[in-house]
């Protein structure tokens, strides 16, 4: 069974890496949506996967990272995409969540990644 909790956080960016003139080399903001899955099976006692309210606090530290932040700025996301954006919170949230099976970064309403490890 696959569960999910959805998260969003403001946060700008700017993508050194990109050709001249590409818009995306200029300073900008997404409103990002994230979405943690966890995978495995429910407990005969609980009936669920995993508690959400431990998902959530599983990530609160790195949300606070992030939310509200130029993430340029933070150390491993000098070239802030989606793609090192996800596999960034998969490295640091997948020690603490086990069950972790997936990180969904959404940078527009059409546009987006998913990291499976």
């Amino acid at each position: 069974m696959d569960i999910y909790k959805t998260f969003t956080l403001e946060a700008a960016h700017r993508l050194p890496n990109v050709p001249a003139g590409h818009k995306c080399a200029r300073l900008h903001g997404h409103s990002f949506g994230i979405e943690l899955h966890v995978s495995g099976e429910p407990g005969a006692e609980t009936g669920w996967v995993m508690d959400f309210a431990d998902l959530k606090a599983a990530f609160q530290p790195l949300y606070e990272q992030l939310d509200h932040h130029y993430l340029n700025d933070i150390e491993g996301l000098e070239n802030p995409t989606s793609e090192r954006l996800a596999v960034w919170i998969w490295e640091r949230l997948k020690p603490r969540v086990p069950l972790l099976s997936a990180v969904v970064v959404r940078e527009t309403c059409t546009s987006g990644c998913r990291y499976s490890g």
